[in-house]
């Protein structure tokens, strides 16, 4: 028995011993690392063990912890920020434009209608062209695309294109003959159908009206889901996006489709092939599915949630269906209109009522100034009738704001989930449709944030770049796009850069309940970091649009674009 003790002894000091030789699966030294971690703001170096931090610190401390088998990751003095949670993405559609017709940069009606033509002729008969991203503002002159301009370059496939907001759509006339869509087909409510003098449709679409030719598209297929959401992996990753908070699909297919995407991602984590993270929202009509299932916000692992749902209050600004209190200043008749969920408001809130007391956390989309008050309205509503909780209530874009409305964001606990480029896109034009006292507090993210209020910062992409420098360029300079405002669209609005990476990391995690996972770099988080080519904090704002993504680890894993 003493031999046999002291050959257990001595076993178990080699085990301690190969141990000690590899404590850690990767270090990363001489780095600037910015962790959002108040107890320790800065660092120089990171230990990972098992996809976790286990330690942050200087070299020194760091270097002391690595063993024969840890793998060394040289920063070379670059700066490191937490990996970024794009709180607002369309993760399928965004994935599926990429290979699709390309319509966000075409600058005229001639351009437009040359590249559909182009691509339709690489398309096999019968097949239909979607997505595109156009947009009429960069046009001369400013005018709505009609089914006249493509018919003669598309005749054996029909034509479903979206404008960069997702809100208005263009068919052609063989997809309009397939839907069933005639001069004699009603508008629908909270939709609208393009139509001529003479009451024929122009194969305009906006909202709801959008099901009327949604309905005949073809649901994708497996592979073709699998190849958009690994398209959309790549592009995230090389964007040192590790993190997105996917919002679906809009129209009466919304949560099947959605339910589509939940399954590839399933799929492709079986087979090893995905890494982003990600919370994937169904439609709040799909409340009532997932509480008979028991399925309550954050259920599934570090890859991928369910249980959270999303509304819609209006539509967008650019389509003219946002909701506001006055009409368009370019649309005297016109002042947008809720959504045909909220034309129902005592219906609407028995269903954000429901879901939150099943514990599903709720987004809802809202544009103009009239939505986003009747959503605040209902939020209290609810505070009022069940009491304080920690809901993570959230209004999705809360883009024009009445001043008065810009506190209660704080007094609720509702988190702003915005996405800056807007601001600098619709910058171009958005005087013109609501003026300039109302554009003051539209895009108010700096006035969101003195007041109290959580930001999550986004990007919306398929609408607009999933690119964080970008998004921290706009939030940071609100430079609009066609260069007229070099000082800023509304430059009191500006948020500083060590605001916007907050909102992107950390405040992007809290909105979706996951900040003791992410969002800062810390002992026992998930280790996911980016390394850019410049240390951001000592930039000039205006160049921080041209800053690269080095090099994104995602659980310990080292991805280089």
């Amino acid at each position: 028995m003493p031999r046999l003790a002291q050959v257990l002894v001595f076993a178990c000091c080699l085990l301690r011993c190969a141990a000690m030789q590899a404590q850690v699966d990767l270090v990363a030294l001489h780095g600037k690392v910015w962790t959002e971690n108040p107890a320790q703001p800065e660092a120089q170096a990171i230990a990972v063990q098992a996809h976790r931090i286990v330690a942050v610190g200087s070299d020194a401390e760091i270097a002391a912890l690595a063993g024969r088998g840890t793998k060394i990751l040289d920063l070379a003095g670059k700066r490191v920020v937490p990996a970024f949670n794009d709180a607002h993405v369309h993760f399928f559609w965004g994935g599926q434009g990429l290979a699709s017709v390309q319509l966000a940069d075409a600058h005229s009606r001639q351009e437009f209608v040359d590249r559909v033509a182009a691509y339709a002729r690489t398309r096999p008969a019968g097949e239909w062209i979607v997505d595109g991203n156009w947009d009429e503002q960069k046009w001369s002159p400013v005018e709505l695309p009609s089914h006249a301009w493509i018919d003669a370059v598309t005749p054996n496939n029909p034509v479903w294109v979206q404008r960069s907001d997702g809100h208005m759509m263009l068919a052609n006339a063989l997809a309009m003959k397939l839907a069933g869509v005639t001069r004699n087909t009603p508008d629908v409510p909270g939709g609208t159908i393009g139509r001529d003098r003479d009451g024929n449709p122009t194969g305009i679409f906006k909202d709801a009206a959008k099901d009327l030719v949604e309905r005949v598209i073809p649901a994708p297929t497996d592979a073709q889901v699998d190849a958009a959401l690994l398209a959309a992996q790549r592009y995230a990753l090389q964007n040192g996006v590790c993190s997105v908070q996917d919002m679906g699909f809009t129209g009466a297919h919304a949560a099947d489709l959605q339910a589509l995407v939940v399954r590839g991602y399933q799929r492709l984590i079986a087979q090893g092939r995905w890494k982003v993270r990600v919370s994937a929202r169904f439609p709040l009509d799909e409340g009532a599915r997932l509480r008979a299932l028991g399925i309550a916000t954050n259920f599934g692992d570090d890859t991928l949630v369910i249980g959270s749902l999303k509304a819609f209050a209006d539509g967008s600004l650019g389509s003219a269906t946002a909701w506001f209190m006055e009409p368009f200043d370019d649309q005297p008749g016109n002042a947008g209109q809720p959504t045909e969920q909220l034309a129902h408001p005592e219906a609407f809130f028995a269903k954000l009522q429901a879901a939150d007391r099943a514990g599903n956390a709720i987004a809802t989309h809202a544009i103009g100034d009239l939505a986003n008050k009747t959503i605040l309205d209902l939020y209290a509503r609810l505070e009022q009738e069940d009491g304080p909780a920690d809901r993570r209530l959230r209004i999705e874009h809360a883009q024009h704001l009445r001043p008065e409305d810009i506190p209660r964001f704080a007094q609720l606990h509702v988190i702003a989930s915005v996405q800056p480029y807007h601001a600098i896109d619709d910058g171009r034009w958005a005087e013109t449709r609501i003026g300039h006292k109302r554009a003051a507090t539209t895009y108010a993210f700096r006035s969101l944030l003195d007041a109290g209020a959580t930001l999550a910062l986004g990007s919306d992409w398929f609408v607009a770049p999933m690119n964080p420098m970008e998004t921290i360029y706009a939030a940071t300079t609100r430079r609009t796009l066609d260069g007229k405002h070099p000082e800023g669209w509304f430059p009191e609005q500006r948020l500083t850069v060590e605001q916007a990476v907050h909102a992107y990391t950390v405040g992007s995690a809290y909105a979706e309940s996951q900040e003791a996972r992410k969002g800062s770099l810390a002992p026992g988080k998930l280790a996911d970091f980016v390394v850019l080519s410049d240390d951001i904090f000592h930039l000039d704002p205006v160049a921080i649009e041209h800053v690269r993504i080095v090099s994104t680890v995602i659980g310990g894993e080292l991805m280089t674009p």
